[in-house]
């Protein structure tokens, strides 16, 4: 089987399995499924910063905690200390992905440490969860609406990137990438977003030039976000000189391989919800 027919028979399973996980289960059983996802795909993050035995013990230990502390909020805390908590955690990841890995991938930064990318890792899942969270708890449709941005940006990228792409984006981090295939990005999420507007009833109603305005820059900066997320964990995988972050996944990888662009995107989409919808 090709590696593209491996690709697309992966898409097949795993999609149905998350389309089924977000749309039937509430919010409290669908973050325990997004814990499970993000302590399989721990120890990939082990591999690209190279831990020992110890340091690897630590970093799981530290990011159970976290991950496993916020489900017992959602189970036990009241709303008010649950959204304080989500908050906070949005906040620190968004923060890292414009303030640290951005400058990490610019920068081609080596050497940056274990207990710097134990950290950066337990940041990323945790904001991760939360963001999954957060966007799950306003409605199943809004989530999958946002990761849907992610996905088809992702898969435009592939096609356009191999149909057309000439200009290398940065052939230091991740010699596949090109130009061409974020602009493909692009265009495709603009595309979406413009069904989307249609097929919204408060569209339908009127909605109005600057609400489709405001989704179309909204869904491109995400785009660009999700581009970020993917060259951050290339640039982990060029410095542990590894092709991909696993093979527990035909065609894409490990897990890490299929979600690092998520890992970007989602928390500065929920933060900026928040923001905007307050």
């Amino acid at each position: 089987m090709s590696p593209l027919a491996q690709r697309v028979a992966t898409a097949a399973v795993l999609l149905p399995a998350a389309l089924a996980a977000i749309i039937l289960l509430p919010t409290q059983w669908f973050a325990l499924v997004a814990i499970v996802v993000v302590l399989l795909a721990a120890p990939e993050w082990e591999t690209l910063a190279r831990f020992t035995r110890p340091q690897a013990l630590r970093f799981k230990g530290a990011l159970g905690t976290a991950v496993i502390g916020l489900w017992m909020l959602l189970t036990l805390a009241p709303p008010t200390r649950v959204d304080v908590a989500i908050t906070t955690l949005l906040v620190v990841a968004s923060a890292f992905w414009l303030g640290v890995a951005l400058p990490w991938v610019v920068r081609r930064w080596t050497g940056i440490g274990p207990w710097r990318t134990g950290l950066a890792g337990v940041v990323v899942f945790a904001g991760f969860v939360a963001a999954l969270v957060d966007l799950h708890a306003r409605s199943p449709w809004t989530l999958l609406a946002t990761m849907a941005v992610v996905w088809i940006a992702d898969t435009a990228a592939y096609f356009s990137g191999r149909a057309f792409g000439r200009h290398k984006l940065a052939p230091l981090v991740s010699p596949g990438k090109t130009s061409e295939g974020v602009a493909g990005a692009v265009v495709a999420v603009v595309v979406y977003v413009a069904i989307l507007a249609v097929v919204t009833p408060g569209f339908a109603r009127g909605a109005g030039a600057a609400t489709l305005a405001g989704w179309l820059i909204g869904a491109v900066a995400l785009t660009m976000i999700s581009v970020l997320g993917d060259l951050y964990e290339s640039w982990l995988k060029r410095v542990a000189g590894v092709k991909d972050s696993g093979r527990v996944l035909p065609g894409h990888g490990g897990i890490l391989d299929r979600i690092d662009a998520l890992l970007a995107a989602l928390p500065l989409a929920a933060l900026a919800m928040r923001v905007f919808s307050a």
